[in-house]
């Protein structure tokens, strides 16, 4: 049994709707019904009557919520007191930031804010957004910064976390040159000549992303898709090398970019903006986050 399953059997039995409780829960629904079917495996009894609607737990799911809530609270603080020695010495906080971010955007913005707001300890880890989300609503760090875009956004129940909007890049289109600096492969393409597209996985952020530009292009481009990756660095190493166009955030190429290593391969209309957020837990007790924290919403103001 997994403690998470017993959250997520709350979190039913808060909004009675397992559309619903699955945003809050930051997983598809799908993924909640088997974890709840899981559950109910475990314990050997049904705890949701999924005859009615509203959906409504059984008896046997109102005991288990109740007494399941105050057994989670408890291994919650004990985690909680297990954490604090194995927390980096001194004012710290613990980041789950997602992959591209960790490398660009997080390292920068950690030595302009140390400079004008004193320094503090910080253990970054680098995750998808699915899984930077995951980490956050499970407690396992202080602070989450991923990217977001209006059409993708970040769900996470508004009563338990709060987020600030830290920054903007964008997702722009990059092919290597060739040998008189223009793009090796540019957009649109064509039909007798389709481009060699580097294309990040179906389920990641950026891809569905890429999916939007192409959605609401003015122009129907023509790519084949003959390599994916969940991983922009790993797309960018590969476009560098001349391989075929992708799409990564600008902040991400722009050494690549000021070296003629890479040129933008298309136009406006093949870019998107990205939104560079951060959350964090409103029950939060770690000071050194506290302080963070508000100085964060003195920078946004």
């Amino acid at each position: 049994m997994q403690t998470k399953w017993i959250d997520d059997l709350l979190a039913v039995a808060e909004t009675k709707n397992f559309s619903r409780a699955a945003e809050i829960r930051c997983i598809t629904q799908s993924a909640l019904s088997r974890r709840i079917k899981s559950l109910e495996e475990w314990v050997g009894v049904e705890l949701v009557d999924r005859g009615t609607y509203p959906v409504q737990l059984t008896k046997a799911g109102r005991t288990f919520c109740d007494q399941g809530r105050d057994a989670l609270a408890t291994f919650m603080e004990l985690r909680s007191a297990l954490r604090k020695g194995d927390r980096m010495p001194g004012r710290s906080i613990q980041v789950v930031a997602g992959h591209t971010l960790s490398m660009t955007f997080v390292p920068k913005w950690f030595v302009e804010f140390q400079r004008r707001n004193g320094y503090f300890n910080a253990r970054v880890l680098a995750a998808n957004v699915h899984d930077a989300v995951i980490a956050l609503a499970e407690g396992n760090c202080d602070l989450m910064i991923g990217y977001s875009h209006p059409q993708v956004p970040i769900f996470l129940d508004p009563d338990k976390f709060v987020g600030l909007r830290l920054g903007t890049d964008a997702l722009i289109p990059v092919s290597a040159p060739d040998a008189s600096g223009k793009p090796l492969f540019e957009l649109p393409g064509s039909p007798d000549q389709p481009i060699p597209y580097l294309a990040y996985t179906a389920t990641s952020f950026l891809g569905r992303v890429v999916d939007i530009i192409h959605r609401i292009a003015t122009k129907q481009s023509h790519l084949k898709r003959f390599y994916e990756a969940d991983m922009a660095m790993h797309l960018m190493r590969m476009a560098r090398e001349g391989y075929g166009i992708t799409w990564m955030p600008e902040s991400a190429v722009e050494e690549e970019i000021a070296g003629g290593k890479l040129v933008r391969a298309g136009g406006n209309e093949w870019s998107a903006e990205l939104e560079i957020w951060s959350f964090k837990s409103i029950s939060n007790t770690n000071q050194t986050m506290l302080e963070l924290w508000k100085s964060l919403e003195k920078d946004v103001r």
